[in-house]
Formats: structure tokens, sequence, C-alpha cells
């Protein structure tokens, strides 16, 4: 008992660690020493201090360092940095985008009516509106075999690399990558007149700086940046040689130093995890946790995921604890067992067709095995391996155990009345209405569907179990109370984000279901001083003989 509260110790304190750790560099990352004395040589000042008249000038180029074959495509005469603005404007591609090619946008902030490529207080960058990617294939509806385009290039029709419609709608798609063009481009211009200090330049800000000597002063030009995590899979679109136009929205906005910084770094981190392989669409799903929420709400949302994680690796760790030693399936629902080693397998299927990023794929592929892992323990299944072949045996059951196979068997009768109709009703519906990629595809997310919503019904059968026996000294409850936080913390962030009503619906039936556990808990009591009626103590571990008080 001391070493496993001294590990669980240990794992709580570099817990608070590793948060504190993560605050400090967060205050690093925010907060900019500024300049303290405006007239020492060791500031830099900022040259729109002065109030200068700024123009914005956008272009098209086929190399981001090409001197020549550059397009105008936006201007903005009088250009005010602390504006925001969104505008949507078409582009012509060139041949050479046309046909699998790229394009790249550079944009300018000049001085008003100076040319951008000779005036010598200018800052540029380059922001790329091609990327390359494999194109979703159209879902199909598996009544009518009529497809519908959805993903890059929904507002296109899909056709060949040699331009011609594809057979049947466009259903044939090619699996190599091709040029996908960016409907968005966002850029910000940092705002705040900062005096920054010569001798404590941030390293993140110095590649973004940009200075010339006025006199005794340094005068840095203003910070123009790319907002690269505003580019989203959702936005692109495929092109072809048909694509003679397309459209494009310029976003800009002004933005403060210390969440350039943040985004700075962010965009780092989501770049890196690209070099190690990481995929377009992996990188995407970490972009969503930014852009689409609040800045002070993400930090928040680091927070409660760091206690989320904690919970659930101890809840992880008990678990795990509590089956390793489980002997008898005495009070135990092992059609609930075998319900969440299928929802689980089932959930990791449908996240390995929707090619979900592996930040959630792995976790879901190793909880699935865990699952099978406990069901050959509560259904007492031996492997053996004969001529290459494998065998198994499957263990007897105790009187004990029968009785409760019995109360769980007829639990299930009753939730089969239910459960059945619902499913198969639910399955119809989406052959009918819905369109999917393929068989496979529908089959796989009814029956995610199913799981999804109608999974809390098979926590039923261990209550009844627990009703018809009345105890609950075989439950793991150091798992449960750590599995029951990390509902609650789901069910606040349900009504603090806004969701759909089926989602908060989902997210706090379970807490009744736990909430009952808790009431049975009340109800039928543990002695914490003597071995249960099911030869298991207080701290779950089994013991040599079994008796009654």
């Amino acid at each position: 008992m001391f070493l496993k509260t001294s590990f669980t110790t240990l794992i709580v304190g570099v817990f608070v660690v590793y948060v504190l750790h993560t605050c400090w560099v967060m205050y690093g990352i925010v907060y900019t020493k500024p300049c303290d004395n405006p007239k020492d040589a060791n500031c830099i000042t900022p040259f729109l201090a002065g109030n200068p008249k700024l123009q914005l000038s956008i272009y098209t180029v086929l190399r981001p360092n090409a001197e020549g074959g550059h397009t105008l495509i936006y201007k903005e005469d009088q250009f005010d940095v602390d504006s925001k603005f969104e505008r949507v404007i078409n582009v012509s591609l060139p041949k050479k985008t046309r046909n699998n090619g790229t394009l790249y946008a550079l944009i300018f902030v000049h001085q008003a009516d100076a040319d951008p490529w000779q005036d010598p207080r200018q800052v540029h960058l380059t922001a790329q509106l091609t990327t390359y990617m494999v194109p979703k294939p159209p879902e199909i509806s598996l009544i009518s075999g009529k497809d519908q385009m959805q993903g890059p290039g929904e507002a296109h029709k899909r056709t060949r690399r040699d331009g011609n419609p594809t057979a049947g709608g466009g259903a044939a798609v090619s699996d190599h990558p091709t040029s996908h063009w960016r409907s968005r481009l966002t850029f910000n211009v940092v705002g705040d007149r900062f005096l920054f200090d010569r001798q404590h330049l941030p390293g993140d800000v110095h590649r973004y700086l940009r200075v010339f000597q006025n006199g005794k002063k340094v005068v840095y030009l203003p910070l123009l940046f790319i907002d690269e995590l505003s580019n989203r899979v959702k936005d692109l679109v495929e092109i072809n040689s048909t694509s003679a136009e397309l459209p494009l929205t310029i976003s800009y906005d002004s933005i403060s130093l210390g969440r350039l910084r943040f985004w700075i770094h962010m965009q780092d981190a989501v770049y890196s995890l690209q070099q190690f392989g990481f995929t377009e669409k992996d990188a995407d799903e970490i972009k969503g946790i930014f852009v689409d929420t609040n800045l002070y709400f993400l930090a928040l949302t680091f927070f409660v995921a760091a206690f989320h994680l904690l919970f659930d690796f101890l809840a992880f760790k008990n678990d795990i604890s509590f089956w390793k030693q489980k002997k008898s399936m005495v009070g135990m629902s092992s059609k609930a067992v075998l319900w969440r080693c299928f929802s689980t397998i089932v959930i990791f299927l449908y996240l390995l067709d929707e090619q979900t990023s592996l930040l959630v794929l792995i976790p879901a592929g190793v909880g699935s095995i865990i699952e099978v892992w406990k069901v050959k323990k509560a259904l007492k299944i031996q492997v053996s391996w004969k001529s290459g072949k494998p065998s198994f045996l499957f263990g007897k059951m105790d009187e004990s155990e029968r009785r409760t196979e019995e109360y769980d068997t007829l639990a299930m009768k009753y939730l089969s009345y239910l459960l059945y109709p619902l499913c198969i009703g639910g399955a119809m519906y989406a052959l009918i209405f819905l369109r999917y990629k393929s068989w496979y595809s529908w089959l796989i997310n009814s029956l995610v569907n199913g799981v999804y919503a109608f999974g809390f019904l098979f926590m039923l059968p261990q209550l009844f179990v627990n009703f018809k026996l009345k105890s609950v000294a075989h439950l793991p409850w150091k798992a449960f109370m750590y599995k029951a936080f990390n509902t609650f913390i789901d069910d606040v962030f349900a009504f603090v984000i806004t969701m759909p009503t089926s989602h908060r619906l989902a997210c706090f039936r379970d807490d009744v279901v736990f909430l009952v556990y808790l009431y049975q808990r009340w109800l039928y009591p543990v002695d914490k001083t003597r071995v249960n009626e099911y030869g298991v103590s207080y701290d779950e571990k089994p013991k040599g003989k079994t008796h009654k008080d």
C-alpha cells in the first residue's frame, strides 16, 4: 500500500511541477520587457509612432523569390494598421498553377504613393496560396448511387488532370497529392507602439524585425505577420485545368505583441509536427484548437486538459490494478465488459476510417487492446499454442458467479426490448437519407452512432446486478471516481462551449448513472474492517478464505 501511495504521489508531484513550469514558460512568451528610457541608445522605437501614411499592396507570383512576373491583385490606398477588414476577390490562376503548379502571394506594407518594389521603408512577407494533398473522395448514397461533393473543391465540379469530367459524376478521384487552393489569406500587423530594449529583444520577434537608422535612433518598421494557423483544410479548393479564377478571402486585423509571440510559437510547433511526419489533416486539427477558441478560454482549456490527463492516468492505473488482481466475476456484469470492449473497438475503427490524427488514434488503439485483455480476464480465457495454432480454454464458473450471470442475462433481456429497435431504426435511417464513401463506412458509422447514442444503456445491467446482490463491494471505486471527475469536467465544457443539445445530453447521461452508483454505495455500505462476502477486502486484494460477520 505504501508503494502504491508513493507512486501516485510521485505522479501528482510531477504533474504539479509540469503545470508550474508551463505557466512560467507561457509568462515568458506573452511578456516582453519594454525599454524604460526612450532616450536610451538601447531603445528601438516604432516607425508607427510617427503616424505615417501607409499603403497595402498584394501581388501573386509563381516563385517566392522571383523578381518579375508579379501581378497586383489587391491594393488598400489608405491602410490603417489599427483597422479590421475582410475582402473577397477573384484571383486569375496562371497556366502553370492550373497544371498542378503553385502560386504565392507577396504582401507589402509600404509608404503611400510609393512603389513597394523601390520603397526602402517597406516590409513584405510571402504567403503560399496553394498546397498539395490527396483529394477527398465523394460520398455516395448507398440506395440511389448518387454522389455528393464534400470537402475541398465542394463548390467546383471535380475533374481529372486532363480537364475532362470523371466518370459517374466525379466518383473517380486521384490517390496522388494534387494542388489545392487556399481560399483564405489572413495577416496581421502589430498595433502596439512598443519600445523594444535591444538587450532584451525576444528571439521570436527578431526574425520579423526590420530596422533602419534615423539619426541617433534605431527605428523598426511595422511588424507584419502571416497567420498560417488560419489555413484550414475545410477552406481548400481543388485546382484543375479549368479553374481560370478562384475566390480569395483577404482577412486583416491588428494584433498585440503578446498574441503575436504566442502565435509564432504555435506556428513553429505545428511546423515541427509536420516535419516529424504529421499530415496536413493532423496539423489542421491542432490548428483548430487555437483558431476556433478564445485565447483566454484556451488557457483555461490547457489547465482543464492537464487535470483531465491526470485523472485519466489515475483511472487507468487503478483500473489495470483492479483487473490484474481480479480472480472472480462475482457481482460483475460480464455483458458490460463485453460491450465496453466492442464499443471501444468500433470507435477505434471509426477513427481509423476517418483518418483521424495520430494524437487521438494511438490512445484509442491502446485502449482497445486493454479492453480485449479485460475480456480475457472476465471470461477466464486461457490461450495456448499447439502446432502453430491457438486454442482457447474457458474457465468454469462457481455457484456465486453463475448467480451473477443469471442476473446479468435477465437485465440484458429487458434491455434488448428497447435497444434493438433503436439501433436497427438508426441504421436504416442512415442507409436511406445519409451518404457515405462505401458500405464499410456506413456500417462503421451506424455502429459508432449506436455506441455514442445508446452506450450508456449498457451501464444499466451492472446497476441491476448490484440491486439483486445488495452489494457494491466488487466494483473498482477508485477508477470510478477518477472517471467521474473527468465526466464532470466534460459537463462544464458542454455548457461553456456552444454545442448541440444532443451532445449536452450525451455528457450528462453518464452522470445520472454514476449518481445511481453512489446511491447504491450509500445503500449497501462496505465494512472496511473485514473481508466482504466476495472474498475481497476494502483495498481490493483477494483473501484466502471468505467469511461474513
